[in-house]
């Protein structure tokens, strides 16, 4: 009899854009097949010398790497997000080291919002709400419901949404990490 592989599992990531507020949200937790290994990861961060937020959910040394790949396509295009993005993704499909980096990420500067994926996918949400990683789509669910009923600033969504997902999803902690952007 084969052993299951253990596979890692974790994160959820939100970004919200409501006002002039962006947020990107996410949980910390990291876990090996059935076994909680970390709750407190911090899987948010800063780029672009502050103009940018991103968060990324997949495999945590994939994801460093890329974001040092995006950090360094924002050196070129320091103004244009999106360009950054594209220009990132066109690495990412095309070169065979960063063709095997198993993460997504989800980017945001004041003017948009994005996801990146590895199959070369650049994708702006029309209403500037994104939910990736393992409990992305209840997150996702709960900040699309809130926006749109609520009064609630980018970040008192965003973070019910983590709430939301954290009680629904074995793999999303309920230790959340933040960052914004009012512009």
């Amino acid at each position: 009899m084969n052993p299951m592989p253990l596979e890692l599992h974790g994160t959820t990531i939100v970004s919200v854009r409501k006002g002039n507020q962006v947020i990107v949200a996410g949980d910390g937790q990291i876990t090996l097949g059935h076994i909680r290994l970390k709750t407190n990861a911090k899987k948010v961060r800063v780029l672009g010398g502050g103009r940018v937020i991103g968060g990324f959910a997949g495999a945590t040394a994939d994801a460093l790497t890329l974001f040092e790949r995006l950090e360094q396509k924002l050196e070129q295009y320091p103004a244009h997000l999106a360009r950054a993005c594209v220009e990132l993704a066109k690495d990412w499909r095309t070169d065979k080291y960063l063709r095997r980096l198993e993460a997504m990420m989800v980017v945001a500067d004041e003017k948009g919002t994005f996801i990146l994926s590895g199959t070369g996918d650049v994708i702006e949400p029309e209403e500037g709400i994104v939910g990736i990683g393992s409990g992305g789509a209840y997150a996702l669910s709960a900040a699309s419901a809130l926006v749109k009923a609520t009064d609630l600033t980018a970040k008192e969504i965003a973070l019910r949404a983590m709430e939301v997902a954290s009680k629904l999803c074995i793999y999303t902690s309920n230790y959340f990490s933040y960052e914004i952007l009012e512009g």
